[in-house]
């Protein structure tokens, strides 16, 4: 058995969206991050970003990015969000095409976590359904189904998803994270504000050192350094809150990386640590 934690970063798509949906703050109209009225030139593009987590207790994968829908028809996938997300899945992005250029098949997963359910996070979830374990947290999965215009449950309809409760434990910006394998080494950390019941990743080395993936509390690491919260919030104070807590963990000397899910900086790599 390795005595490593392997993060393979991976780019399983590409979103089109106008610039205030990652940086809210740079824009006084409120409705900016939607791109009505809005022209092209107001527009960006950003990676989608997964991670498979090589670790001696599993195979675990944090969130799977577009399904393959998009090639032909974002309408069909996204229906009315292609107002506001534009999907691109460029030939050996998906989720499962990238699995198997690394060896392995969806069913060698033993845990696929979703930080939360907005579109270009959950979108491939159909192609990893056969994972051993697909979870999401509680409150995240009550929100999700009880919001359809921002949420899209046929993309996890037929899937085994299940649902995890958060502990108050301390950790993180609510003071609440779930403990994947009860040993500290993974944990989904409670990060609210872009989504109710969204978790940041953070998994630790036996030396103390950590790497922090922050989902979508920023879109970008300039995000937390200049604390610009995303344009779509349900709740923009926890937003904040959220993005504190980030930068704070970026700038501990023990953070390795902190990464932001939609950060064009950020290339597909290897991060290691020691278990």
């Amino acid at each position: 058995m390795t005595n490593q934690i392997r993060i393979h970063v991976l780019h399983t798509g590409l979103v089109k969206v106008d610039k205030a949906l990652p940086f809210h703050g740079l824009y006084h109209n409120p409705l900016a991050f939607t791109g009505m009225f809005r022209s092209e030139k107001n527009q960006v593009t950003l990676p989608v970003s997964s991670y498979l987590i090589e670790h001696p207790k599993g195979l675990v994968l944090i969130d799977t990015g577009w399904n393959k829908q998009v090639r032909t028809s974002n309408w069909k996938e996204l229906g009315p969000q292609v107002q506001i997300n534009t999907g691109y899945l460029p030939a050996g992005w998906s989720v499962d095409e990238r699995l198997s250029a690394l060896g392995y098949q969806p069913e060698d997963l033993d845990l696929v976590l979703l930080s939360h359910l907005h579109c270009d996070h959950v979108s491939g979830l159909k192609h990893v359904a056969k994972a051993k374990k697909i979870l999401v947290s509680q409150p995240e999965w009550q929100t999700a189904n009880h919001l359809p215009l921002v949420y899209l449950p046929h993309e996890w309809r037929g899937v085994n998803v299940q649902t995890y409760q958060y502990t108050n434990n301390g950790i993180g910006p609510t003071g609440e994270s779930y403990d994947v394998f009860g040993d500290g080494s993974l944990l989904q950390v409670h990060t609210a504000g872009h989504a109710t019941g969204m978790s940041a990743t953070l998994i630790r080395g036996n030396n103390g050192k950590y790497v922090l993936l922050a989902a979508d509390v920023g879109y970008a690491t300039q995000s937390w350094e200049k604390m610009m919260t995303p344009g779509i919030c349900t709740s923009r104070k926890a937003a904040i809150t959220s993005l504190g807590w980030v930068r704070e963990q970026a700038h501990d000397s023990n953070c390795v990386e902190a990464l932001a899910n939609h950060d064009t900086q950020t290339d597909p790599h290897v991060i290691s640590l020691p278990y």
